[in-house]
């Protein structure tokens, strides 16, 4: 709740205030009286999901201290994910794209959708393109993927993800903007160089024209280091994603991948509509 030695995040202290009060006896309400500060802190969205939290929390057995697993904190740290990034699902049976950089972080990878988390397997992944192939079981609502050649300066694009999942919640978080420019950093013919903010955590969205139709993946944003080593100014909105002409050729290694494709949609449609599809297609991913 005070952000020592962390982000600090309201919903995390919420949730640990609620299931400490709960075992509270007697005058001892410490738990509960700053669960009561934190709630005062909170929205409500917040506060619902810091309730969820607390009631699908499961207590793991404890390690005894001389036990090869080092100790009751060998398994809280192994219970954090190494890295968090944002994935899209491109077919029905459970195909999902996010980046490598995202993929790369750890032994194992979940994807959290409506239905819980579940675990992923790396299909294959694109060091060039910094992309990642990965496959749950299920039955899920995949977005289009239309070639980018056709995407024009200025165009309108969104994107949907999980930016600071820690700091800012674990609801999905939607940004729009336009293509700023036609090639990446340098003139990276790899990249669209796109306004639209996003955060660490976007990375591996999926970048959605006005049709729903996937033109790109968030991939990056201009180091502000960088920025203000050459410039002596700060960037502002200066972010890329990777062309989806480049996602398609990745896809088409993978023996009839590219034959479960969906066809990509023809024609504008409200964007409360696009933003719904999105939004189930879309899932937090935790590498551990």
């Amino acid at each position: 709740m005070q952000g020592r030695g962390v982000a600090r995040n309201y919903v995390e202290a919420y949730r640990w205030f609620s299931l400490a009060a709960a075992q509270e006896r007697g005058t001892d309400n410490t738990a509960a009286s700053n669960l009561s500060i934190a709630e005062s802190r909170m929205t409500a969205s917040q506060i619902a999901e810091a309730q969820r939290l607390a009631r699908e929390f499961v207590p793991r057995p404890e390690t005894p201290p001389d036990s090869a697993g080092g100790g009751s904190d060998s398994g809280i740290l192994a219970a954090e994910p190494k890295a968090t990034g944002t994935g899209f699902f491109i077919t029905a049976d459970g195909y999902l794209i996010t980046n490598q950089h995202v993929a790369e972080h750890g032994s194992s990878v979940k994807v959290r959708t409506a239905t819980g988390d579940l675990a992923a397997k790396l299909i294959r992944s694109d060091a060039a393109n910094d992309l990642a192939l990965l496959k749950v079981e299920g039955r899920f609502t995949a977005l289009a993927i239309k070639t980018s050649r056709g995407v024009r300066l200025g165009e309108t694009i969104a994107t949907l993800g999980f930016p600071n999942p820690g700091l800012q919640g674990f609801s999905p978080k939607l940004t729009k903007g336009e293509i700023s420019s036609l090639a990446g950093l340098q003139d990276d013919p790899k990249h669209f160089q796109v306004s639209l903010a996003i955060q660490p955590g976007n990375s591996g969205g999926a970048l959605v024209d006005a049709s729903g139709n996937v033109v790109g993946v968030v991939v990056a944003k201009l180091s502000q280091r960088a920025a203000l080593a050459t410039t002596g100014t700060l960037a502002e909105n200066v972010n890329y994603a990777v062309k989806s002409s480049f996602l398609l050729s990745f896809l088409e290694s993978v023996p009839g991948l590219a034959d479960r494709l969906k066809e990509p949609r023809i024609g504008q449609r409200p964007f409360e509509e696009v933003v719904g599809e999105v939004e189930q297609a879309t899932v937090l991913v935790l590498v551990y």
